[in-house]
């Protein structure tokens, strides 16, 4: 299932990073903090089988727990207050977020 995303991962590279956090409403000097910022991304699965996914930082650490096509809430990086799905498609892991009316 997810086995193959357990590890530590380090981001090298981030495209329209700056245009997404604009797009999501996150501010000026948050988005020059994060245009710099290159997290490691641990994932494990626990002993309960949540899946667990921490962004480390020299700016922030945030940690999620979870369980595939299950909504949970979640306060992000950026502050925002939001119901989260993850799901696997077609190898990939992916996030969805609803907040405030809005999606990404």
């Amino acid at each position: 299932m997810v086995d193959k995303f357990v590890g530590t991962w380090k981001m090298t590279t981030s495209e329209n990073f700056d245009e997404y956090m604009k797009a999501l409403g996150v501010g000026f000097a948050t988005r020059q903090v994060g245009n710099r910022t290159k997290p490691n991304l641990v994932l494990c699965v626990d002993d309960q089988g949540l899946i667990c996914m921490k962004s480390q930082s020299t700016f922030k650490t945030t940690e999620i727990k979870f369980k595939l096509n299950e909504s949970f809430e979640e306060i992000t990086a950026d502050d925002r207050k939001t119901t989260s799905v993850m799901t696997l498609d077609n190898g990939k892991l992916v996030q969805k977020q609803t907040w405030d009316g809005k999606e990404s």
